[in-house]
């Protein structure tokens, strides 16, 4: 395939549903052998974390494979340790947390955007391996990837998104005002990067110039990091129904219906 050229989409389909299965098989390891599994998704605006992390769970239990996505602090968890919100949503034994942005929003839009103190700012860059090789130490399972995009393209994704009433609300005056700010955040990144990019818990960059590409790439190199296996689930059987027991159901005309709108449609 070219550099240039986008994945055909029947190839990606296929692929992509291949991984899919081997993720359900990685969710049923993770669940019999009680493992915990974070995956830090960090990256530009529109450089395609939400539909990498849509594409990994889109076929696993969401009471097993949560994605922590959150809001700004309040002014009550301004006042705790930095990492103490975060700590809250990490998995417990048979659970996959997988966030959507994390802990390193310190290093990039807090920094960038002055919402932090220079002070603050160093203390995470010093505490931030230390945090991480604790959950290592205690056996979490801990992958960080960070999605890169060219000015050019996350501009066209900027500009696509402002044009279609469906995906507008992906928008915010924060992701408008990185555009002005591409310098800084590229530092910002590669200051972040010489802190935290640890042999314990080591950054992957995924390219995402080609999003198709970029969650085929994803997907396959974290099956490639987790030591599943597959499990063998025991055989099940519908039981057979038993006989009618006199049971009547309520008449329909009793009940508040749903209009169907659908007929309407034929």
């Amino acid at each position: 395939m070219a550099k240039n050229a986008r994945l055909p989409k029947k190839v990606y389909e296929r692929e992509l549903l291949r991984l899919q299965a081997e993720l359900v098989k990685v969710q049923e390891w993770v669940r019999v052998e009680g493992q915990r599994v974070v995956i830090v998704f960090e990256g530009r605006d529109a450089a395609g974390k939400g539909s990498t992390i849509k594409r990994v769970t889109q076929y696993l239990n969401p009471r097993m494979a949560r994605i922590v996505a959150l809001p700004a602090p309040t002014e009550r968890e301004r006042t705790q340790w930095y990492f103490q919100r975060y700590v809250e949503h990490l998995p417990a034994a048979g659970e996959i947390a997988l966030f959507d942005r994390s802990w390193y929003n310190r290093a990039g839009v807090e920094r960038v955007m002055g919402f932090c103190t220079n002070q603050e700012y160093a203390r995470f860059l010093h505490q931030c391996p230390i945090f991480e090789r604790l959950l290592i130490e205690d056996g979490v399972l801990l992958l960080k990837y960070w999605f890169s995009v060219s000015d050019t393209e996350q501009e066209n994704r900027f500009r696509s998104r402002l044009e279609d009433p469906m995906r507008r609300w992906k928008l915010s005056p924060m992701d408008l005002e990185s555009i002005t700010r591409w310098e800084e955040y590229s530092r910002a990144k590669d200051e972040m990067f010489v802190h935290t990019d640890i042999p314990e818990a080591p950054w992957y960059v995924v390219e995402s110039e080609d999003k198709r590409a970029a969650r085929i790439n994803m997907i396959a190199h974290l099956l490639s990091t987790i030591p599943y296996h597959e499990v063998q689930r025991p055989p099940l059987a519908l039981p057979p129904r038993p006989p009618s027991g006199g049971y009547e159901r309520t008449p329909r005309e009793m009940q508040t219906q749903v209009p169907d709108h659908a007929s309407a449609l034929a």
